[in-house]
């Protein structure tokens, strides 16, 4: 059986708050397998977002394991998980933050550039993707010049310029209209099964997130299948 590119073992996270104690997650255990694609159901304030900035090395003061790729990473000082980051994590959030100044291709490429791959490489992997994502006629155009679909079309692109394992999106469609967010969805679903990424996906949207691999829901801190 394949070594899990993503799991958690135990991983739990509380915060204090008017001398209260808050469990936001309690004790969650976790397995990617390579290639699939995950969705993280749960209503606002259920703790998705807490458990991908977990996954994503973006925030400490957790309890138990996080293991990607088999390498046991929640203990990691700052270099190494920034090295993990760089390495082997997309990233796709609900606002798609890119740089407003530079056009969807220098977007995508700049992500490349910043991990050490040379300018050309990084333009033509960037291409690559935004053509894949029926963004070829678009490239030279800046974000501001762009529909909100779009723009997170070039995201999704940005999020697997580097070739990650993992791609963790924390409500990616959820700033989009409905018809806009299943064709966002449906790039990304494509894009990232074509890479052979793994990725766990954040989402309110019970019919987005039937059309993934597998569902999982967050509810008072804990994981439940289905």
């Amino acid at each position: 059986m394949s070594e899990p590119v993503l799991e958690t073992i135990s991983l739990a996270r509380h915060f204090e708050q008017a001398g209260a104690r808050i469990e936001v997650l309690r004790g969650v255990d976790l397995a990617l397998a390579p290639g699939e694609i995950v969705a993280l159901l749960g209503p606002s304030g259920s703790g998705k977002s807490t458990l991908l900035q977990a996954v994503g090395l973006l925030e400490g003061g957790f309890s138990g394991r996080i293991c990607i790729c088999g390498e046991e990473v929640g203990q990691l000082d700052e270099a190494g998980r920034t090295r993990v980051r760089r390495q082997r994590l997309g990233f796709v959030y609900q606002f798609h933050h890119l740089l407003p100044d530079f056009s969807a291709c220098e977007n995508v490429a700049l992500a490349q550039l910043v991990a050490g791959v040379d300018p050309a490489t990084a333009s033509a992997r960037a291409n690559e993707l935004l053509t894949a994502l029926g963004l070829g006629a678009r490239l030279t155009h800046k974000p501001a010049q762009l529909s909100g679909g779009e723009q997170q079309r070039v995201a999704v692109a940005r999020a697997l310029a580097n070739r990650p394992a993992l791609v963790l999106a924390d409500e990616p469609t959820g700033n989009l209209d409905e018809a806009t967010a299943g064709l966002v969805l449906a790039a990304f679903l494509d894009l990232v099964r074509s890479t052979g990424a793994s990725a766990l996906v954040a989402t309110h949207n019970i019919a987005l997130a039937q059309r993934m691999d597998r569902v999982v829901t967050l509810s008072q801190g804990r994981l439940a299948n289905g």
